[in-house]
């Protein structure tokens, strides 16, 4: 099966370790498998300043860094524990246990969409935090 993806001039992608950026309108076709990230899917270290962006950069190097993917998984690990603890709804709860489920199976991409909830919900209950502070002040 072919995967067809597009990149607007600039964008950047990682390719099996390879960082590409496009020159002009790109259009791929990617006829075997491989490790792909599309440039808005890529993070970098010093974005990971919260549990859950912590958790998907984790989970976005064992994806794409097979060869230190025992350390990964230890950063993976001590992360989880903390982040699920934060996760009191059900969306976040029920994001904590799939993104458990695909990376115990070693499906880093998808247990990357699990991340974004996780980092959604992350963010709406710091800036809730945030707004309660901001009316007691």
């Amino acid at each position: 099966m072919t995967l067809r993806i597009s990149l607007r001039d600039g964008e950047r992608v990682v390719i099996n370790g390879a960082i590409i950026r496009s020159s002009g309108r790109t259009d791929l076709a990617i006829e075997s498998k491989v490790t792909i990230l599309r440039g808005r899917e890529i993070m970098a270290p010093a974005e990971a300043n919260t549990p859950a962006r912590a958790l998907y950069f984790h989970t976005m190097m064992a994806y794409l860094d097979p060869e230190r993917i025992e350390e990964h998984h230890r950063q993976i690990l001590g992360l989880l524990g903390g982040v699920s603890r934060l996760s009191t709804c059900e969306t976040g709860r029920a994001a904590v246990a799939s993104f458990a489920e695909r990376a115990a199976s070693a499906d880093y991409y998808r247990a990357l969409g699990d991340c974004r909830t996780l980092m959604r919900l992350e963010h709406d209950a710091l800036a809730g935090v945030a707004e309660v502070a901001e009316l007691a002040a």
